[in-house]
C-alpha cells in the first residue's frame, strides 16, 4: 500500500489542538507527520464564544496571541506546527435565511483562509493537501480561497443529527462532500453516505491507542473500584442520554442486583436525576484522568456499551470498544450498523432483554483464547492502520486526475 511522503498538508476541523479529551484529529495529524509536514489550524473565535467563554484560558490565550502578545504559530513535535487564527468570525447560526447565511459564511471563509495563507507563507507550504475534519461551516469554502492540491474531508460523526448543524448542514454538507477531491469516513454508515455525493467516497477506519491498554498490570486496581463486590459489569466514556440508553443499564442493574453496575465517567444533567442513582449495586464514580482508564477497565469483569440508537449513534465508530477489547475484555453492545464489524468479538443486543442474557453468557463462559482473540482482532485498529487507509484513498484519487 503506498503512502504519502514529502508533502504538505493543511489540517482544518471541530477540534483545537489544546482541547482536553481525546481527538482523532490530533491523532491523525500526529501520524501524518511522520513522513510530511503538517500544520494543523485551530478554529478561529467567533463573536459568540468570545461571549459565552468569556475569561477562559481557551478565549484569553486566543485574545492573547491576537494582540502579539503570544506565539500564534507553535511547533508542537517535528514536523508539526499548530496555528492559533489572528481573526474573530462572525457567529451564523442563528441565520435561518439561507442565502443570507451563506453570503455571511463566505465573508468568514474569506478572513479565515487569509488568517491561514499568513501561516502557509511563514512555513512555506506548497502544494499542500487540504485535511478537513468534519468542519462544514467555518471551513465549507476554503477549498475555493486556498486552491489546494488536493482536498479531503473526513466524516467522523453524523453531525445532522446535531441542533446545531441541523438546519444549514442539510443542504451544505452534501455539497461540502462534493466539491472535496476526496472522501473518508471512520465507519462504513458515514461512507455510504458520502459516496451518495462523491464517488471518491472511502472506509478508513479508527485508530486506538492498543498500547496504552495492553500490558496493564492487574494488581495496580483503583482504590475506588477495588472494594465493589464482582462481577463488575463496566462502563467508561461520558455518561450522556444523547449517546446511552438509560433503561437498558437500569434493567441491567435490577433484574441482577448480584452484578456492580460501575459507570466511570462525567454526567450530563438527566443522568444525574436519573433513577440510577436510587440503586444500590449502580457505581457513578465519576471522571477519571485518561491515563487511568486501562486500570478501571482491567477491574471489570464485562465491559458495556449501552447505546441508545439514534441518529447521533447509529454511525459513529465506537473508539472504546477497541479499548476494550485491546485488553482481552468480554464486550456487550448494542446491535447498530457500525457495530456489525465488530460482530465476531463482540456479544451485540437488539433489545435490555437480549442485552442481560449476553452479559449472563459473557460472564459464564470467558476464556484465556477468547481473550487472545479479542486483543488480536483490536491490534489491528492502530491510528498507523487507519491513515494508511487515508494515504490509499487520496492516491487512488490523484491516480484517477480528479
Amino acid at each position: 500500500m503506498p503512502i504519502i511522503t514529502n508533502r504538505d498538508i493543511l489540517i482544518v476541523g471541530l477540534q483545537p489542538w489544546d482541547t482536553e479529551i481525546g481527538s482523532n484529529c490530533k491523532d491523525i495529524a500526529l501520524e501524518f507527520s511522520k513522513h510530511n509536514r503538517v500544520l494543523y489550524i485551530n478554529a478561529p473565535l467567533d463573536r459568540i464564544t468570545i461571549l459565552r467563554r468569556k475569561g477562559t484560558e481557551y478565549v484569553d490565550k486566543r485574545l492573547r496571541i491576537r494582540k502579539g502578545e503570544g506565539k500564534a504559530l507553535e511547533e508542537v513535535s517535528p514536523n508539526l506546527w499548530v496555528y492559533y487564527p489572528d481573526t474573530i468570525l462572525e457567529s451564523l447560526s442563528w441565520i435561518k435565511v439561507g442565502w443570507l447565511f451563506d453570503l455571511l459564511n463566505r465573508f468568514n471563509g474569506k478572513r479565515f483562509s487569509n488568517s491561514i495563507e499568513k501561516a502557509l507563507g511563514m512555513l512555506n507550504f506548497k502544494d499542500f493537501i487540504l485535511f478537513n475534519d468534519n468542519d462544514i461551516f467555518k471551513s465549507f469554502y476554503l477549498t475555493d480561497y486556498l486552491k489546494p492540491a488536493c482536498s479531503v474531508y473526513y466524516s467522523r460523526d453524523n453531525l445532522l443529527a446535531m441542533d446545531y448543524w441541523k438546519f444549514h448542514g442539510k443542504r451544505l454538507e452534501p455539497r461540502l462532500m462534493a466539491k472535496n477531491d476526496v472522501c473518508v469516513a471512520n465507519s462504513i454508515y458515514l461512507a455510504n453516505i458520502c459516496r451518495k455525493y462523491n464517488p471518491n467516497s472511502f472506509y478508513v477506519g479508527q485508530g486506538c491507542d492498543v498500547e496504552r491498554y495492553t500490558n496493564v498490570s492487574q494488581t495496580s486496581v483503583p482504590a475506588d473500584i477495588a472494594d465493589i463486590p464482582r462481577p463488575v459489569i463496566g462502563y467508561v466514556g461520558a455518561l450522556i442520554t444523547l449517546r446511552l440508553d438509560i433503561g437498558i443499564l437500569y434493567y441491567l442493574a435490577e433484574q441482577h442486583p448480584e452484578w456492580s453496575i460501575v459507570l466511570v465517567g462525567p454526567e450530563d444533567e438527566d443522568f444525574k436525576k436519573s433513577s440510577l442513582h436510587t440503586l444500590k449495586n449502580v457505581h457513578f464514580l465519576g471522571p477519571k484522568d485518561p491515563l487511568e482508564l486501562p486500570h478501571y477497565i482491567s477491574a471489570f469483569t464485562v465491559c458495556i456499551n449501552p447505546q441508545i440508537v439514534n441518529e447521533v449513534t447509529i454511525g459513529n465508530y465506537p473508539r472504546k470498544i477497541d479499548e476494550y477489547l485491546a485488553m482481552g475484555k468480554p464486550v456487550a453492545a448494542t446491535r447498530t450498523e457500525s457495530m456489525e464489524a465488530f460482530a465476531e468479538h463482540v456479544a451485540l443486543s437488539a433489545s435490555k432483554e437480549e442485552f442481560a442474557k449476553n452479559v449472563e453468557d459473557l460472564i459464564a463462559h470467558d476464556a484465556a483464547d477468547l481473550q487472545q482473540s479479542r486483543a488480536a482482532f483490536a491490534a489491528g485498529h492502530t491510528w498507523t492502520a487507519s491513515v494508511d487507509e487515508i494515504y490509499e484513498a487520496i492516491y487512488k484519487t490523484l491516480q484517477s486526475g480528479k
